[in-house]
This record gives structure tokens, C-alpha cells and sequence, in this order.
């Protein structure tokens, strides 16, 4: 449960740590689901919106991403889509509701490389308002060598850029950091790697610099990440994503509840099937 600490760190920093946020059964569960998503053994039978490394496919030295798990594994599911996951976000965003706008699903095993420093609001300008609130899971006991999650501290107070540069795997996985603070005349800023445990969760706003580095251990670093929006988001009329704009109904800008579910509205609403046995 959230207290007054965290909103103030969350509204100085950008970002607040809550430990123990997942419980021990549910952290071992879904570690269990990774190697079987990753193989395409999809237990819902529906694949997830994006699958960024396919076994036996892809380059084993990259960051693994699955994106919107939750329609593939129902632990996955029981993780981003709890109410408690959505309160805290609406309350730490000060909105009424919140919804889910994606999940991630993160494996860096042993040596794999880098996913570059961005803000999650760029990304958001198929929905209106474009910003989310992001709730950062860790699965594995994670420190900086480890590739832990990065954060610049206040940087949710910067603008949000509109410039797009490499994710996955960048020579340089700063350089979009760096290139921001540059175009803002931003000479000094912190960068802190975080120390988490496995259970911890993070939440950072959707303007929060962040990125990770290379996992130089011989253990995986698995997260299980939630992206929340405002329960009151709608999709912008013209903007659109290639990917989640095929969610859009015909001549309406309403968020279809089906694929962008309610998870916690001040009025007790909560989108219906996501309760069921």
C-alpha cells in the first residue's frame, strides 16, 4: 500500500520503489511462463501484440520483449491487470481511473546487450492525452551489473522528446539521453541504477528517462512491467499506431475495454471479465 512517502518521491524523482509488491509464489509462477512465451507456447492461444525474440530465431546477445503478454499467459495477466497495480497508478497520476495501455515482458539472460534510455510518453501519441504511468517488476534479485533499470532523477519534468532512437541493443544505449539534455541545455543530471529485490516493484512516470545496460552476470534479470493510462484516454483521432490502433472501432474514439480493460476507477468500476475464474 502505497503511503505519502511514495507519492512525494514519485512526484520529486520521477519514479519510487515499493518493495515487496509481488508475492513470493507469484514472482516463482511467473518466472515458470518465460521459456515457454518465448518458445511461442502460448497458453491463452492467442499471441501477444509484439514478440520482439522467438527461440531458435532470433540473436541470442539481445534483450527478449514480449508485448502484451497478458493475452497469451494467464499469469502474466494476474500480475499487470490486478487492481492493485491499477490504483496505485491512477493515485500516483492523481486520475480518477486507470486502464492498461501494454505490458512487457523482459528476460535479459547473461550477457545480453542493452535496451536504450527513452521516455515511454514519446510512444504514446496514438492516445489522448499521450502519457502512461509505468509499475516495473522485478522477478530476479537485480543490481547495476545486472543490467538493472536506469532512471534520470527529475527528468519527468523535461519535455517530452518527439525523437525516436535505437532501442534494442544500441552502440550507445545513452544516446538518447544525451541528445535531449543537449537540444535543453541540461548540463548536469543523475543517473541511478537501481539495487532491487525479487518482488520489488518501481513505478516511474511516463515522462521518466530511463533505459538499462548490459546484464555482466552469469543470472537473468526477468520483469514483468505494466503500463497504465488514464481510464478517461480515448484514441487520438488522427495519430495512430501501427500496432494498437487496429483496436479502434469504427467512427468512435473509444478505448474498447476488451483489449484496454479498466483496472481500477474511484467509483469501483473494473472491467468485468477481468475477475473471472
Amino acid at each position: 500500500m502505497l503511503d505519502k512517502f511514495h507519492y512525494d518521491q514519485f512526484r520529486q524523482q520521477g519514479y519510487v520503489v515499493v518493495p515487496n509488491f509481488v508475492t513470493d509464489s507469484l514472482v516463482e509462477q511467473a518466472r515458470e511462463r518465460f521459456d515457454p512465451l518465448f518458445r511461442g507456447e502460448f497458453e491463452t492461444g492467442i499471441q501477444p501484440d509484439e514478440w520482439n525474440w522467438q527461440h531458435g530465431k532470433s540473436d541470442p546477445s539481445l534483450t527478449r520483449q514480449i508485448c502484451n503478454g497478458w493475452k497469451a499467459d494467464r499469469t502474466i495477466a494476474r500480475l499487470v491487470l490486478s487492481q492493485e497495480v491499477g490504483k496505485d497508478c491512477a493515485l500516483l497520476m492523481n486520475w480518477d481511473g486507470s486502464r492498461i495501455n501494454q505490458d512487457n515482458v523482459i528476460w535479459k539472460p547473461p550477457g545480453a546487450k542493452p535496451l536504450g534510455f527513452h521516455q515511454d510518453n514519446t510512444y504514446q501519441q496514438w492516445i489522448d492525452p499521450p502519457s502512461m504511468v509505468t509499475c516495473w517488476m522485478a522477478l530476479d534479485d537485480t543490481h547495476p551489473d545486472g543490467g538493472t533499470i536506469e532512471y534520470v532523477t527529475g527528468s519527468h519534468n523535461w519535455p517530452v522528446s518527439s525523437e525516436l532512437h535505437g532501442f534494442h541493443a544500441p552502440e550507445d544505449y545513452h544516446e538518447g539521453l544525451h541528445s535531449a539534455a543537449e537540444s535543453l541545455g541540461v548540463a548536469e543530471y543523475e543517473v541511478v541504477k537501481l539495487k532491487v529485490n525479487a518482488g520489488d516493484a518501481v513505478f516511474h512516470h511516463g515522462g521518466t528517462w530511463h533505459g538499462s545496460g548490459s546484464n555482466r552476470t552469469e543470472n537473468p534479470r526477468r520483469s514483468v512491467v505494466a503500463h497504465c493510462m488514464n481510464s478517461e484516454s480515448r484514441h487520438h483521432p488522427t495519430n495512430l499506431s501501427p500496432i494498437y490502433s487496429r483496436y479502434k472501432k469504427q467512427n468512435s474514439l473509444e478505448l474498447d475495454e476488451s483489449f484496454f480493460p479498466v483496472l481500477w476507477h474511484k467509483n469501483g468500476h473494473r472491467t468485468a471479465f477481468l475477475d473471472r475464474d
